[in-house]
């Protein structure tokens, strides 16, 4: 129990004082009890309780009259009403101008100190859940960097979007451009700190499950729907009510589930795997996808129904390498970032000719790459400002470009390069393209699987 807990008691009987006092103190809290009602509001407001305890007959004033004061005082404190009466008429018309609970004389000592731990819980959790949305607030705002045409053109969409309230939207670019953190961003504008109550952002990567999985995560199961279903579990639609549900990588869900999926995106209506009722959602879905959906359509890959349906309204994150004045805002973004997550006070800033030779490589990896360099910057260099030296070989050349590397070779810059910097940035590159499955990265480099693994272990890259 945390002793900094005060419950304020105004009661004008001795005997009820005196036991509530006792029992309180011993369950842990700070306790100041009251019999006379001269300047109470006063005396509340300094003492600065959590819970006052507020009889409703009192020989001066009515308990109800001293509420309404408390509420006209905006004094940041709970009131639990005290009644002798066991219809409890008056103490629910006290609840309906703002107490939060009432206990009926004479008292069980247990219930008491339940409803006031109940009461509290409820406080401390309102609390935590505003301090938690002004952290994410200002996580959103510092995330979300950039100040080039296309950025602000792309804000100005989200915001459009974000206040009609549309039931979903496709989110489309290339792998590392910063789809979810748009997604976030999105949920962020709809359900933010300006709105009442705590709406739920739910995530799930549709090209990480088997079909099976995913569709019982999505939907939910019935109890004895199949082997493991020995219990009946919410699905993610349920989860999201009232919120924001992101499929990532939507473009790799599989055909017969994307059916089902078009299904619950026209009839706003989900039914558990096993079940027989229809549930309503209330949901905003979010879909994100690094593919050409148009042409996994015309592959017949992606349903024409679905894309259409999701294609609605869309968004599309230009990548880096198109927003080049964005580059220098971010990298200070991430050094400011990294250098107070690290402890690194000494690192200041990044020299006008590294920020030059920054914006002219193009960055395949997107916004990902630049933040894992300058974390890189920070972690592994001892220095106050980046200078070209510091820039690793490959983007000294642009050589990773793409492009730059066809069937004539490999051209070594004048300055050369680190044979083994070149090497790891080409397993990221392809593990970045293949959406981090091993497999299809190794493909990419024409390397065995077992090879590509031994280099992962080699550069430390998990």
């Amino acid at each position: 129990m945390n002793s900094k807990e005060k419950i304020f008691i105004l009661d004008d009987d001795d005997l009820i004082l005196s036991m509530l006092s006792r029992v309180l103190k011993k369950a842990g809290y700070d306790v100041l009890a009251e019999s006379r009602t001269d300047n109470i509001i006063k005396k509340i407001g300094a003492w600065g309780p959590d819970i006052v305890l507020l009889d409703i007959r009192l020989p001066k004033r009515s308990g109800i009259d001293i509420l309404q004061d408390i509420k006209t005082e905006e004094l940041p404190v709970q009131v639990i009403m005290l009644t002798a009466d066991d219809t409890a008429e008056t103490a629910v018309t006290a609840m309906k101008l703002g107490a939060v609970d009432y206990l009926t004389k004479p008292f069980n000592t247990e219930e008491v100190k339940i409803v006031i731990g109940n009461v509290l819980e409820k406080e401390n959790l309102k609390n935590e859940v505003v301090y938690l949305r002004k952290v994410y607030s200002d996580t959103f705002e510092r995330d979300f960097v950039g100040d080039s045409d296309v950025i602000r053109e792309l804000i100005e969409k989200m915001k459009k979007l974000a206040e009609a309230h549309v039931s979903g939207i496709l989110i489309t670019g290339d792998s590392g451009t910063g789809k979810e953190v748009v997604s976030r961003n999105i949920h962020h504008m709809m359900h933010g700190p300006a709105r009442d109550g705590c709406a739920p952002f739910v995530w799930i990567n549709c090209a990480a499950m088997p079909e099976s999985i995913l569709e019982s995560e999505l939907f939910g199961h019935e109890k004895g729907s199949f082997t493991d279903a020995k219990a009946d579990k919410k699905g993610l639609f349920e989860m999201a009510k009232g919120g924001t549900l992101l499929l990532d990588e939507i473009g790799d869900m599989k055909f017969e589930l994307q059916s089902k999926l078009l299904r619950v995106l026209e009839e706003r209506t989900i039914r558990r795997i096993g079940g027989d009722k229809d549930i309503s959602i209330d949901v905003t879905v979010l879909a994100t996808t690094n593919r050409n959906l148009a042409k996994a359509v015309e592959s017949g890959e992606f349903r024409k129904d679905l894309f259409f349906r999701l294609s609605t309204f869309y968004l599309h994150i230009r990548s880096l390498r198109e927003r080049q004045s964005d580059i220098p805002i971010l990298a200070g973004h991430y050094l400011a970032h990294f250098a107070g997550k690290y402890n690194k006070k000494s690192v200041i800033g990044i020299s006008p000719e590294a920020e030059k030779m920054m914006m002219s490589y193009s960055w395949p990896g997107n916004v990902r790459e630049l933040k894992n360099l300058i974390e890189r910057f920070v972690v592994l260099e001892n220095i106050d400002i980046i200078s070209p030296a510091h820039l690793p070989g490959w983007l000294h050349s642009g050589a990773l470009q793409e492009g730059q590397i066809s069937h004539a070779g490999f051209v070594l810059p004048d300055e050369g390069v680190s044979i083994e910097e070149l090497e790891k940035n080409l397993i990221l590159q392809a593990l970045n393209k293949a959406n981090n499955n091993k497999t299809q990265a190794a493909k990419l480099l024409d390397m065995t699987y077992d090879a590509f693994r031994s280099h992962l272990k080699k550069y430390g890259i998990s």
